[in-house]
């Protein structure tokens, strides 16, 4: 992840989880780059934001976010602690593996497997690439330049992870929605306005047995990850999220 891209990238986050564009300040730039002068991986960066809105989304408002200071603690909360995981890893005893890479021998307290997470995360990012590999021959957009993104982020994540003395499966995957959510906003800006209105009425008519006996909020929230489902399908985007692993 070169320099250009470690701005762009948590600059787009932030105006994604904003939901409206805002010009980052000088102030916000200056605080980016001492990030980057403290080392804080990208990936680490994007899950602080994120971290950070979720904080400020579960609670009633008055006020909207209108600077990335307001992750600037969550962000570094989540730096000291990655910093301490890497830690753990240099100094815990060792052992060798079948393939002759080394692991720490203490117990790790993971929903799966790290080998199968692992796995996860190559799979993801494996069909991933494929996907872009065959829009990138049709054409160039946003979801195109979405999917290089998401690929690149993985690649980071399944390397930290693998790393990663006591790996923290919560963590990873607050990153991985954050990877999702950016699919899935690129997908929902390139999707075409007739693919979209077919998936709809398709919805509609799938939940039309059950919207009586559903609390509108419900439904509205039904429908929208129904309709997400099927644009997903159609682009050819897998589930990245560690809930769809216990679902293979």
């Amino acid at each position: 992840m070169n320099y250009f891209n470690y701005f762009t990238e948590i600059e787009d986050a932030f105006i994604r989880r904003r939901a409206r564009h805002l010009l980052l300040s000088p102030l916000d730039w200056a605080l980016i780059e001492s990030w980057k002068e403290m080392d804080v991986p990208l990936h680490v960066a994007l899950r602080g934001i994120e971290k950070a809105f979720d904080s400020w989304e579960s609670k009633p408002r008055k006020r909207s976010i209108k600077s990335l200071l307001y992750c600037q603690e969550e962000v570094e909360a989540q730096f000291a602690e990655w910093r301490e995981a890497r830690v753990g890893a240099a100094d815990q005893p060792h052992e060798e593996t079948e393939n002759g890479a080394q692991r720490a021998n203490k117990p790790e307290t993971l929903p799966f497997s790290r080998a199968a997470i692992l796995e996860h995360l190559q799979g993801g990012r494996s069909s991933l690439m494929e996907v872009y590999a065959g829009r990138k021959k049709v054409v160039e957009d946003d979801f195109s330049d979405a999917l290089e993104r998401a690929v690149a982020l993985l690649s980071e994540l399944e390397q930290d992870f693998a790393a990663a003395g006591l790996p923290d499966a919560q963590k990873l995957e607050q990153s991985l929605s954050g990877v999702e959510r950016l699919l899935s906003d690129a997908i929902r800006f390139v999707a075409s306005s007739e693919q979209i209105a077919a998936i709809d009425t398709e919805v509609k008519e799938q939940l039309k047995p059950y919207r009586k006996h559903m609390e509108a909020t419900v439904y509205h929230q039904t429908f929208d990850n129904l309709l997400l489902k099927r644009l997903r399908e159609q682009f050819g985007v897998p589930r990245l999220s560690l809930f769809y692993l216990q679902t293979v």
